[in-house]
């Protein structure tokens, strides 16, 4: 029997041990009063989701990152387009021995006299010549030209001398380009370099539409012009950014204000409602309190700058939602003053408590 004794002592011993090392299990299955799991995660605090609240700042955000990634490709747009968009612009000169001519039709002093190879070697050589002028005003401008367009006079002694043709080639070449309605990359301008020229005998310069630039050339324009770019873009990224902070700070500053007036207004109807108590008492010779010997009594003198938003907006509150507190005027100590007095009697008070 006492063999039997401690073999049901141990056996119960087990099963404490086992209780208080699981003890999520039933009251059922120890019987010994554990707190069921079940029980124990139902007054588990509950963690309230973080995703609900997003407002404005959530999406300004969002739009932000976004603004960055799309500024970041078209920065890499500009670099490519600097790049590949020159040199194919440089094969334009390519064209030129397939410009279409048709003499058979045309009745002009060129077609009729069958030069089309000469003018076309002149065009190619002005667009060529013209072209790397250009190119070397972009690029430095090591010869220290003025301007891109150069003089006719001086376009003409070089074509002259590269092609060995005469002067009426080189003007029906002009005369050519006048009357085509093709994109040659040649641009013809009188001394008002903003007025359209008409006729050959206005030309005063030739300018290149399409710069003939070096590999080196095209990359560094291409650089500067993207990190141009990107400077703009970055500023207005900074500038959004800083605007998004503003606004947070305002709303935080906001909502720390409002609390504040809540906290005020508790402190104020706490404030009123026992200076009528004590007058109920005979302990106070008014039913009513002034305002400023509640705001005296609330505000340190050091902090009354600081608190005079709070305290505005707790005083309006109170006029407008407070109906337990009216505002009146009265003479006290003969100056005319607003106060606060407690309508609600203390036995009405004391029930709602």
């Amino acid at each position: 029997a006492s063999v039997g004794k401690e073999v049901e002592r141990d056996a119960s011993s087990r099963a404490g041990g086992l209780i208080r090392r699981f003890p999520w299990r039933a009251a059922s299955d120890g019987g010994h009063g554990v707190t069921p799991r079940t029980a124990l995660l139902r007054s588990a605090p509950r963690q309230q989701p973080e995703g609900k609240g997003k407002g404005l700042e959530y999406y300004l955000s969002q739009f932000l990152c976004l603004a960055s990634l799309v500024l970041l490709l078209i920065f890499l747009g500009i670099l490519v387009v600097k790049m590949v968009g020159s040199g194919w612009l440089d094969r334009r000169e390519e064209s030129f021995n397939l410009l279409p001519v048709d003499c058979d039709k045309s009745t002009d002093d060129f077609c009729q006299a069958k030069q089309k190879d000469v003018t076309m070697a002149v065009l190619h050589e002005l667009y060529s010549y013209l072209s790397v002028q250009a190119g070397n005003f972009e690029c430095g401008n090591p010869e220290n030209l003025k301007s891109k367009c150069i003089w006719v006079s001086e376009v003409k002694e070089h074509v002259l001398n590269v092609t060995g043709s005469s002067s009426q080639k080189f003007e029906a070449a002009l005369h050519w380009i006048l009357n085509s309605n093709k994109d040659l990359g040649i641009r013809l301008k009188g001394k008002d370099l903003s007025e359209l020229v008409s006729s050959v005998e206005e030309v005063f310069c030739l300018e290149s539409a399409h710069p003939q630039m070096g590999l080196g050339c095209r990359f560094r324009r291409a650089v500067v012009t993207a990190i141009t770019n990107l400077f703009l873009f970055f500023w207005g990224l900074i500038t959004l950014w800083g605007i998004l902070i503003y606004l947070r700070y305002h709303w935080r500053k906001m909502e720390e204000e409002e609390q504040a007036m809540y906290e005020m207004v508790k402190k104020i109807i706490a404030v009123v409602q026992d200076h009528y108590k004590e007058w109920e008492r005979n302990l106070e010779r008014y039913p009513y309190v002034g305002i400023f010997h509640v705001r005296d009594s609330l505000i340190p003198p050091q902090s009354r700058k600081k608190m005079k938003r709070v305290w505005e907006k707790a005083v309006d509150f109170l006029a407008s939602n407070e109906s337990r507190i009216q505002t009146e005027s009265h003479r006290v100590a003969g100056e005319d003053m607003l106060v606060w007095r407690w309508t609600q009697p203390s036995y009405l008070s004391d029930s709602e408590h």
